[in-house]
């Protein structure tokens, strides 16, 4: 070990840290380093940072009290958060943290685009001494192969000798308010040892639960493509076991229940697995690998089979509305919730539409109620039409596609034509529910 590992290390005096891309992911970690820091937040999107400067999150991840005690006006504040659209702003910070977002293309091929550019909007203003540390979920090699030489073409410093990089995953859980980003332990690098200690300081001196130093930003950047990998790998095989015990006219939670009294058995459930992480990252995985000349069976395996049910879904509902006499062609359907996961308003990626699109194409009305997501977002991503209230007519099916705390208070009835079914998609309805995945 060296003498640096030895110790612990000592942060410089005079932090200034500018977190770029305020959404899920960004706005918690800058309302949390602002307790302690000088932030700036930065966001190309005006609406975004004029929302977040009034003191309301969209987002639902940072609630308005919490946001507002630690807003301030100007930029050169000691602690605090300044919110901005204006490159200027962060130009005398000396620590870039950037949490853009890393989506697919249609053709599920990675797509680094917000990355690159976000990497372009630092490189104008990066100066001799700078940290800029990555926490967008990439495949092994990004950050110095991908992003580093943006930075270095645009700023015209040269890495490692003029400015330095890190990598420190972000394990943002959203519409978790228990597990929040400072009690969710961190996974650290920095392309140095020193650099590495310097970044796990910055981090350690806020986030609680600890963190972990990676010996490289490699090791970082594999370990959480990895972490969702892994999930969708086990969600998919609950999904395929959701299949054979329908066929077989066994309840799959009843049996999971049962088996899940061995200590060791993992308790996943079967279900649509959307959002920006779990159904995504296994392709950034798989991308890298076949560019090794690897093809990942069992990595591509499990996504196809989780993007195979939404049309499974709905080919369930549509056999139960076969069997309870209800006429399929003309039906009217109501859709609750539309976004990726429960108590959250976030539509990226969400496989609800797959069970909606599938709907449709059997000649079912179908109406989408989510509280949560915004209509605009959803009409713009997917063209379709959503409420944000209850609906008054009644419908010949209502699926309970999203767990929102509000649909659980629901009075179902009212809701119900008297020959009508529900399906329970989360499984959490109980015995209201027709069925259930």
């Amino acid at each position: 070990m060296t003498e640096i590992d030895k110790k612990e290390y000592k942060l410089d005096e005079n932090i200034k840290i500018a977190v770029i891309g305020l959404g899920y992911v960004g706005l918690p970690l800058a309302r949390l380093f602002a307790t302690k820091y000088s932030v700036i937040g930065f966001d190309i999107n005006e609406s975004r940072v004029n929302s977040l400067k009034s003191g309301t999150d969209t987002t639902l991840e940072v609630d308005d009290a919490t946001l507002q005690k630690v807003l301030v006006n100007n930029p050169n504040s000691n602690v605090g958060l300044f919110c901005t659209t204006s490159l200027n702003d962060i130009a005398d910070c000396n620590y870039f943290i950037i949490t853009v977002p890393t989506p697919v293309d249609k053709n599920n091929r990675p797509d680094l685009t917000p990355l690159y550019k976000s990497s372009e909007s630092v490189g104008k203003i990066l100066k001799k001494g700078d940290i800029v540390i990555y926490e967008s979920t990439v495949y092994p090699g990004v950050t110095e192969e991908q992003c580093v030489p943006v930075l270095e073409k645009i700023s015209g410093l040269k890495f490692n000798e003029d400015f330095y990089a890190g990598y420190s995953p972000e394990r943002i859980n959203p519409g978790d308010k228990e597990h929040t980003v400072e009690k969710i332990l961190k996974v650290t690098s920095g392309s140095t040892p020193e650099i590495g200690l310097k970044v796990d300081s910055l981090y350690k001196s806020v986030i609680t639960a600890g963190t972990h130093l990676a010996p490289s930003i490699k090791v970082a950047e594999a370990a959480k493509v990895i972490e969702n990998s892994q999930r969708d790998i086990n969600i998919a095989f609950v999904n395929e076991l959701a299949k054979i015990f329908n066929l077989m006219n066994i309840d799959t939670q009843e049996v999971l229940e049962a088996a899940s009294t061995k200590w060791n058995f993992l308790p996943f459930k079967p279900g649509l697995v959307g959002g920006h992480c779990i159904g995504v990252d296994p392709y950034y995985l798989a991308q890298r690998a076949q560019e090794f000349g690897y093809h990942p069976e069992i990595i591509l395996a499990g996504r196809r089979l989780n993007d195979s049910m939404g049309e499974y879904v709905a080919s369930q509902i549509v056999k139960l509305m076969i069997k309870k006499g209800i006429s399929v062609n003309g039906a009217r359907l109501l859709m609750l919730g539309i976004t990726f996961k429960e108590n959250c308003p976030d539509v990226r990626n969400t496989k609800i539409v797959d069970v909606v699109k599938a709907l449709k194409e059997y000649g079912i009305s179908v109406t989408i109620y989510d509280p949560l997501a915004n209509t605009e977002e959803v009409k713009k991503e997917y063209k379709l039409e959503t409420i944000n209230f209850v609906p008054k007519e009644k419908f010949d099916a209502i699926v309970l596609g999203v767990a929102h705390a509000e649909f659980l208070k629901l009075n179902f009835s009212e809701l119900q034509k008297e020959d009508s079914l529900i399906y329970d998609v989360k499984g959490v309805l109980g015995t209201i529910a027709d069925n259930r995945l």
